[in-house]
């Protein structure tokens, strides 16, 4: 079945910003008293704050949960926002699959502010059918609802007719709870076994790569080739 729309990740896929998002989520953690290891935090990027304070500090209390991710937010686009910059051929790629005939979607656990940056950095207003941010859902990823969502913007396109994009085995996973299959990315400095543990069908370095081999990648069909 042809591939009609592809779902994309934004942080650590279309722009290189994981790293930053470490150091907001130290910060954030160091206002309790909290230390952990970059490494453990980076980890856990392409969670939302409902997934990834849990996840690093078990029991947590809603409020502290929402404090915790406000000062994220806060530290974020305060010091980080205005410095990620897209991954080289990122545009190009969006604009590719746009010229192909596919809807282009923007499926992110980012907010709805930074998602909405994001589309200027890009120059991807033009490009893109429809968004889904974590503003739009009650669980982020690895939870299915952000691409049960883009899914549902793009109806009634099945499953089976969409491809995920992302970054982050959390982004592969929840691809994969909607029946969608996904591409993994090594932009995000994830392991291949992590990627290819969730479910990854493919794995490219990254954007760049992806749009070179384009016609002999999943987001094309045999028949389309």
């Amino acid at each position: 079945m042809a591939i009609r729309a592809v779902l994309f990740d934004i942080d650590g896929t279309l722009v290189d910003s994981n790293e930053m998002h470490v150091i907001a989520w130290e910060e954030a953690f160091a206002t309790i008293g909290a230390e952990f290891e970059r490494q453990t935090i980076h980890d856990q990027i392409g969670k939302g704050t409902d997934m990834l304070v849990p996840t690093l500090l078990p029991g947590v209390d809603a409020a502290a949960q929402e404090k915790l991710g406000e000062a994220h937010g806060n530290t974020f686009k305060a010091r980080f926002l205005e410095h990620v910059k897209p991954f080289p051929g990122a545009h190009d790629l969006l604009a590719y699959v746009k010229a192909r005939g596919q809807k282009v979607v923007l499926a992110s656990s980012a907010s709805a502010e930074e998602l909405d940056h994001y589309l200027d950095l890009l120059e991807a207003r033009d490009l893109v059918v429809a968004t889904t941010s974590a503003d739009d859902v009650e669980n982020t990823k690895p939870a299915p609802d952000i691409f049960a969502t883009a899914l549902a913007k793009v109806a009634p396109l099945s499953p089976r007719e969409v491809i995920v994009v992302g970054d982050t085995p959390y982004d592969i996973d929840a691809a994969g709870k909607c029946g969608i299959a996904a591409i993994g990315l090594r932009s995000g400095k994830f392991p291949d076994e992590a990627l290819r543990g969730a479910g990854a069908v493919a794995l490219y370095d990254d954007v760049a790569a992806l749009l070179a081999d384009y016609d002999n990648s999943p987001l094309v069909v045999d028949g389309e080739r």
